[in-house]
Formats: C-alpha cells, structure tokens, sequence
C-alpha cells in the first residue's frame, strides 16, 4: 500500500527514545503527538493534514531516523498544556525505516545537510522538501 503520494507535506519528528520511542509507536500503532512547547514548532503542527508524512527521528544520544508514521488527525488543542494556546495531532506508524539514517549521513550528504534538524537542531518539529524525504527513503532503501 502507498501511503506518500506528491503534494503531500512531509514532517519530522524528534522524540528523545527514553520517553517515547519509535519502537513504543510502533507497538502501540497509534498515539497523540502532545507536549511541544516551541511557537515555531507549534506552527508546523498546525501546518498538518490527514495523510502527511513523518519520519520519527530519536535526539539524544542516538540521533538516529527510525521510522515512519503518518498523520490521522487534525491538528487540535493540546490537552496536556495548563495554561497557552498548544496543538497536538494523532500521527500512526507505518513502517520502521530499512536501515536508519544517522544524523552524520544527514549532514554528510549534500541536500540533507540543509535540513532544518540541521539548521535548527533545537526544534522539535521540522518540515522537509520533497527531494529530502526522497533521498533519506533511498538512503534508508526504504519504499512507503
């Protein structure tokens, strides 16, 4: 099943793997992207629709792109902010990555070394060209 297809955005996520793996996604098939407190951030994920694309990407010591998931909501109110105007979305995997790419061959291959991970490593939610996921699914010899 092809779950991409052009016109589609595509996103990443950054999650540290100790408190929300790509592993944990992919057992649990389904969860509530909540918790980002970051105005640009917040404005990526108000930018999300049904469909879109993510790659799940582990910060922290692995620094690794592990997986895919996809969008299955509207972007709505995070319930977990006490106070502020944060959003949430419902993102569901896809498929673990074939080989998953590091963020040194993300910032060694000519294309991805302009990611914003790269140019904004702080931020938890990024967008990505076309031509970018593209070239990481190849590196990964991954097809969605």
């Amino acid at each position: 099943m092809r779950y991409y297809t052009v016109g589609m955005s595509t996103w990443l996520l950054k999650t540290e793997p100790e408190e929300y793996s790509w592993e944990t996604l992919w057992q649990e098939k389904k969860t509530s992207w909540t918790g980002v407190r970051n105005f640009e951030a917040r404005k990526n994920i108000r930018e999300m629709k049904i469909g879109d694309l993510v790659f799940m990407y582990h910060s922290g010591e692995e620094r690794i792109l592990m997986g895919l998931a996809r969008v299955v909501s509207e972007p709505y109110v995070d319930p977990t902010a006490a106070k502020g105007d944060w959003a949430a979305i419902d993102v569901e995997a896809v498929k673990p990555l074939t080989m998953p790419v590091s963020l040194e061959e993300i910032r060694n291959t000519y294309g991805l070394n302009t990611m914003q991970l790269i140019a904004q490593p702080r931020l938890s939610v990024t967008s990505m060209t076309d031509v970018q996921a593209a070239t990481i699914l190849k590196i990964a010899k991954t097809q969605v």
